[in-house]
């Protein structure tokens, strides 16, 4: 029991790299406190069957889409819920669970909310109570993570003494160490190169490049394939909203460089985007980089740090340039904390390591915040700010954040437009508290390309959304304010296709927007499926509903056109309608859900408990449905 006690085990389920990190800091700070064996392993690299072998597992958990466990951790997932496994199958083991999620979205933190529960019912006992990490919060997850393991290591060394001997050493400063990077880096001569690895920057050796670069990424699970599926070249780039209006909403049309663009209404287009070729260049000179000579990247050691896959021998040799703007966000996305203690390792300059090692403790994290999440300061302005640090390119691969998949729901119809697929897309941008100008680096870049010049391959990948197909049978109430109307201009395209040789259910479909004048998205294309015999029209038993917030004092929102027409919604809805709502994640998906149980309420003449439960009976049955993005 001593020695079986001894070994701490942490498991993490990541779909975006978040949940990774935050499980490899539990297991530094193991490490720094003395544990004998500390094991920080991907859930997928567990086997379920071996969980009541364990004593001590701290699970590191995300959620995604609405309420979603990451991919990585369905079969773990499927195991605990057998109904063959009783309430005393894990009885000797102790755990706690972190999870990481959003409270703009509804489900917040659902995966962690369910496998706590889950585990406690099978007998396991939690050392603390269960820790929310919230992206809302102002320094992210790591605002509920610091008081969350503070408390874990307490409790830790009151039931376990013997796995943290020094426990104390884990908020000392002073005893921080550096061990080497997980990954190495083996750089190759150019005149050694094959010739295959120096062809031209075709269409058949971007693949190649890129596949070797996501193959080598330490974040290789950012990539569904290492290959992309299609690369894609734009051939519309079309501003929606009018061009002195402040919001930028654009509708874009691709196709497929080579093979058929296979999806269906509801999927996700998922880019890879490219970056600014002047950022890469400051990031490589200031780092002193050679970015002509040929790399290829591991794991340091695959046995110890099983964190990271091992890399298939297929993997060519890429120039270092290339694996830094297809793989490292070196100029978007902000480093985290840990990014800043390891800087504070190579700062030569007393004043900055002073200041580096007071942002990477837990008296600097609000500093930290002022300084690097809210201006959103990306990796090239911290390195410059201070000059003395020089980070061997080890610790950068393995510290900058992984350049990550932009998602868009698809706008369009395969049927309607076979070989292409159309996004629609508000191009981000802000100021930051001290006036910098930000700019979203996919929209943003997509928003600069043009049509006309062919020479951009854009890296995309298609994956299932939470929006699945309808059947023409089944009747639809939409909601979709702003952008998110894109699923549904591609549901309305493909019923209206479909109605031209079948009958099809009748759909009611509700938009917002701020002006009638300045950003009425798809305009033409909604009205004239409103009338005559288009999809959205009375004589089909459909409608068109649109909310104009800001052309009136009093701001009007799609809710208030739903109450409008609350007699029609529950009509459809008690003849088997399905309901969709896409859209901004903030607090829309939460008001418009309010707004149905009211109406259903009323309509059913039932209390809003009641028509909450409906609503939720709605969704098992698979006919209620939100797709939101912040």
């Amino acid at each position: 029991m001593e020695e079986k006690s001894s070994h701490l085990l942490v498991l993490y389920a990541s779909q975006t790299g978040n949940a990774m990190d935050a499980a490899e800091r539990v297991g530094r700070e193991a490490e720094r406190g003395g544990c004998p064996s500390v094991q920080v392993l991907p859930i997928d690299r567990f086997d379920a069957s071996c969980l009541p072998d364990q004593e001590i597992v701290i699970f590191v958990v995300s959620t995604t889409g609405q309420g979603d466990i990451p991919d990585s951790m369905k079969v773990f997932w499927r195991f605990l819920l057998q109904r063959n496994l009783s309430n005393q199958w894990l009885e000797g083991l102790h755990y706690a669970v972190f999870g990481l999620g959003d409270s703009g979205y509804q489900k917040y933190n659902f995966t962690a909310k369910k496998l706590d529960k889950r585990l406690s019912d099978l007998g396991a006992k939690p050392l603390i109570e269960k820790g929310l990490g919230d992206d809302q919060h102002p320094s992210g997850y790591e605002g509920a993570l610091d008081p969350w393991l503070l408390s874990l290591w307490k409790m830790l060394n009151t039931v376990h003494p013997n796995i943290l001997p020094r426990v104390s050493d884990i908020m000392d400063p002073s005893k921080r160490s550096l061990d080497h990077a997980k990954i190495e880096v083996i750089y190759h001569s150019s005149d050694k190169m094959q010739p295959d690895h120096l062809t031209a920057y075709d269409l058949e050796s971007s693949e190649v490049v890129i596949e070797s670069a996501c193959s080598m990424s330490p974040a290789q699970f950012h990539y569904h394939d290492k290959k992309p599926q299609y690369l894609l070249h734009m051939i519309t780039n079309q501003r929606l909203t009018n061009v002195d209006h402040s919001r930028d909403v654009r509708h874009f049309e691709f196709e497929a460089s080579s093979n058929v663009i296979d999806y269906q209404v509801g999927d996700v287009l998922e880019i890879l985007p490219s970056q600014n070729p002047a950022a890469v260049d400051a990031f490589i000179q200031r780092c002193n980089l050679d970015p002509n000579c040929y790399i290829t990247v591991k794991a340091r050691d695959t046995e110890k740090q099983s964190v990271y896959k091992s890399i298939k021998s297929l993997v060519r040799p890429i120039k270092l340039k290339n694996f830094v703007e297809l793989t490292m966000d070196v100029a978007s996305a902000s480093p985290r904390r840990y990014f800043f203690e390891v800087m504070s390792f190579y700062a030569t300059a007393e004043y900055e390591k002073e200041r580096l090692q007071y942002f990477a403790s837990p008296e600097g994290m609000d500093d930290l915040y002022q300084y690097n999440q809210r201006e959103r300061r990306t990796v090239v302005e911290v390195l410059e700010d201070f000059p003395s640090v020089q980070m061997p390119f080890e610790w950068l691969v393995q510290l900058v954040p992984p350049l990550k998949t932009r998602a868009f729901s698809i706008s369009s119809s395969p049927s309607v437009h076979p070989n292409q697929v159309h996004l629609t897309v508000s191009i981000v941008s802000w100021t930051t508290p001290f006036k910098r100008k930000r700019h979203g680096l996919c929209s943003s870049w997509l928003a600069g390309l043009d049509p006309f010049k062919r020479s951009v391959h854009i890296p995309a990948w298609v994956t299932r959304g939470s929006l699945p197909p309808p059947p023409p049978s089944l009747p639809l109430i939409l909601i979709g304010p702003g952008t998110g109307c894109a699923p549904f201009r591609a549901f309305v395209e493909e019923r209206a296709l479909q109605n031209l040789t079948r009958s099809t259910s009748p759909i009611l479909f509700f938009f917002g927007c701020r002006n009638q004048s300045v950003d009425f998205l798809y305009k033409n294309f909604w009205l004239a499926q409103a009338q005559d015999d288009g999809v959205l029209s009375a004589d089909k038993g459909g409608g068109f509903f649109v909310a104009f917030s800001r052309d009136q004092p009093q701001k009007i929102y799609v809710q208030h056109k739903m109450k409008e027409e609350s007699k029609r919604i529950w009509s459809l809805l008690s003849s088997g309608a399905a309901i969709y709502i896409a859209g901004s994640s903030t607090k829309m998906p939460a008001d418009v859900t309010s707004t149905l149980e009211e109406i259903i309420a009323v309509e059913n003449g039932m209390s809003k408990e009641s028509a909450a439960r409906w609503l939720r009976l709605l969704e098992k049955a698979g006919k209620f449905f939100i797709e939101a993005w912040s």
